[in-house]
């Protein structure tokens, strides 16, 4: 397989694991009611956040997290290291 191909094939599932991520994302934040939630209590305020931003967050940092992943990988590979296949 050529470099440019191992490329193509890299920037394709990174764009499928971000498509993924969005819609999730956008499904909990659809499903998940505004009022319902955590709330965080301070000595001198209280902060309140909503389920649905969290499931939100969750799956962006997951989009993130598999994104850094395969493109440590890739990294890894191209300095000729191999023994992970």
């Amino acid at each position: 397989m050529t470099n440019l191909l191992q490329t193509v094939q890299l920037a394709i599932r990174i764009a499928i694991v971000w498509a993924a991520g969005m819609t999730l994302a956008v499904a909990v934040g659809a499903m998940m009611p505004e009022r319902m939630g955590l709330t965080l209590y301070g000595r001198q305020t209280t902060l309140f956040v909503p389920f649905s931003r969290m499931g939100f967050w969750t799956c962006i940092v997951a989009a993130l997290t598999v994104t850094a992943l395969v493109v440590f990988r890739a990294m890894l590979a191209d300095i000729g290291w191999n023994s992970f296949h």
